[in-house]
C-alpha cells in the first residue's frame, strides 16, 4: 500500500523521548506494515527520538526510533514498533527541522544521527531522506538493521550511511527462525554485501540465556564475520527484561516470561568466545 501524501497543516512534533515509553495505535488509520511500499517519504511513522544516546554508534547522538518491523524476535523490547500504526506520522520536513536543531550539539560531541526501530528498512524512503540530510548537516549517521531487508538499501541508499549497526541474532538457521519467525539467510547475504563494499559495521549480538547462548551457534556467527575487515566491533548485549510490560499491556504472548536476565559472567563468556575466533568483541 502507498503511503498518502503528508497534509498541509501536519501536526507539530508528538513524539515520545524515550524508547521506553509505550507507543499503541498513535496512527489507527496507518497502512500495515506488511507489504507496505513508499517511493516517496514524504511522511513517516515514528516511534521515539533520544538524545543524548551512547550506546547507539559513536559519540553522542540523536537515535530516531522508526516504526514497522517484519521481524518477531522472542526478545523484543519495543514491540510496540512492529507496526506502522503504533508510531505517529510525521512529515519529513518536520523531522529534518527537529535534526537540524541538535545537529550542532552533536557534531560538538563527535556523534550523530541513528535510525532504529522496529525496522528502518520498512521505511525505505523516509529513511534514505532522513539520512540525506544528516549527511548535508555535516553528522554521522548509522543503520541500526536486523538485515532481513537488507536488499531495499540500494547503492544510493547505503552512500548515505557511515555505519551499519547489523543484529545476527543467531548462527543457526532453524534458532533463528524459532527465535524472530523469518529466515536468517537475507540477513547473512546484506552482511556480505556490506563486506564486499567496505562498509563499516558492528555486529550486535543478543545473548538470552538458553536461547542464543549455544557455544555451537556463537561459534558459527563468529566464524562468518571473523574475516569480514570491515567488521569493526562484535557488541554482546546482555538480555533484560525492561520491554515485558509492554508484552502484557499489548496483549502479547511473551514466552521468555520466565527467562533471567543475561549475567555478567554470561555476557563476558560469549565476549570471550568471540575473541576467541578471532572477531574483536566487547
Amino acid at each position: 500500500m502507498a503511503l498518502p501524501d503528508a497534509k498541509p497543516d501536519a501536526p507539530v512534533w508528538d513524539v515520545s523521548e524515550s524508547r521506553h515509553d509505550l507507543r499503541s495505535d498513535r496512527t489507527p488509520d496507518a497502512p500495515e506494515t506488511e507489504g507496505f511500499t513508499d517511493a516517496v517519504g514524504a511522511v513517516g511513522f515514528v516511534h521515539s527520538l533520544e538524545t543524548g544516546s551512547m550506546v547507539d554508534g559513536p559519540g553522542v547522538r540523536a537515535t530516531l526510533f522508526l516504526a514497522g518491523c517484519l521481524l518477531r524476535c522472542q526478545y523484543c523490547h519495543n514491540p510496540d514498533t512492529w507496526h506502522l500504526k503504533h508510531g505517529t506520522r510525521i512529515p519529513i520536513e518536520l523531522a529534518i527541522a527537529r535534526l537540524t536543531a541538535f545537529a550542532p550539539a552533536l557534531i560538538a560531541m563527535s556523534g550523530g544521527l541513528t535510525l532504529s526501530g522496529g525496522e528502518p528498512l520498512v521505511q525505505t524512503a523516509f529513511s534514505h531522506r532522513l539520512f540525506a540530510a544528516a549527511k548535508q548537516l555535516g553528522l554521522h549517521t548509522a543503520l541500526d538493521t536486523s538485515g532481513f531487508l537488507g536488499a531495499r538499501a540500494d547503492d544510493a541508499y547505503l552512500e548515505q550511511v557511515d555505519l551499519v549497526l547489523l543484529d545476527i541474532k543467531s548462527g543457526d538457521p532453524d534458532v533463528y527462525h524459532r527465535l524472530t519467525g523469518q529466515d536468517l539467510a537475507p540477513t547473512l547475504r546484506f552482511a556480505e554485501r556490506l563486506a564486499a563494499i567496505g562498509k563499516p559495521v558492528w555486529i550486535r549480538y543478543v545473548t538470552v540465556p538458553g536461547l542464543t547462548d549455544n557455544p555451537d551457534h556463537i561459534r558459527a556467527v563468529a566464524r562468518f564475520v571473523a574475516p569480514m575487515r570491515n567488521v569493526e566491533w562484535i557488541e554482546v548485549l546482555p538480555f533484560h527484561q525492561l520491554g515485558a510490560f509492554k508484552w502484557h499491556a499489548l496483549g502479547l504472548d511473551y514466552k521468555l516470561e520466565n527467562t533471567p536476565p543475561a549475567s555478567a559472567e554470561l555476557a563476558a563468556r560469549v565476549v570471550m568466545q568471540f575473541r576467541d575466533e578471532g572477531c574483536r568483541a566487547r
